[in-house]
């Protein structure tokens, strides 16, 4: 098997690349983030998941301030290398709001468009 880097280096994404982050049980996705070189290794590390804020413009290591750590199951990078897909084991929710996924806002009019049933009909 041929092991692969992340590649940080791709035009218009300032040294970024997302991640994906999915419980290693239920395969719910939790969380996108962004990670850095730096960061990106130190998750490969630590066996912890650290980001790159791009607000804040620093490393952030998940779980910190709040005990809800995420522990490295496994890392995949995708074809292009310019994105990862992290499964982990969390020690609580993900979002910070307190929720176990970031992902709970349904798009309002998507959700009246599957309920009619005229998603990806001709009008």
């Amino acid at each position: 098997m041929t092991q692969v880097t992340a590649d940080f280096n791709k035009a218009n994404q300032n040294g970024l690349i997302p991640a994906i982050v999915v419980d290693a049980k239920t395969k719910a996705v939790l969380m996108l983030a962004y990670m850095n070189q730096e960061s990106y290794e130190k998750t490969i590390a630590t066996r912890q998941t650290w980001f790159w804020s791009r607000e804040w413009q620093e490393l952030w290591h998940k779980g910190a301030t709040s005990g809800n750590t995420q522990k490295v199951i496994s890392m995949t990078l995708d074809c292009d290398q310019d994105t990862v897909l992290i499964e982990v084991e969390p020690a609580g929710p993900a979002c910070h709001t307190n929720a176990y996924s970031c992902f709970f806002n349904p798009v309002e009019s998507l959700e009246n468009q599957f309920s009619q049933g005229t998603v990806g009909s001709q009008s």
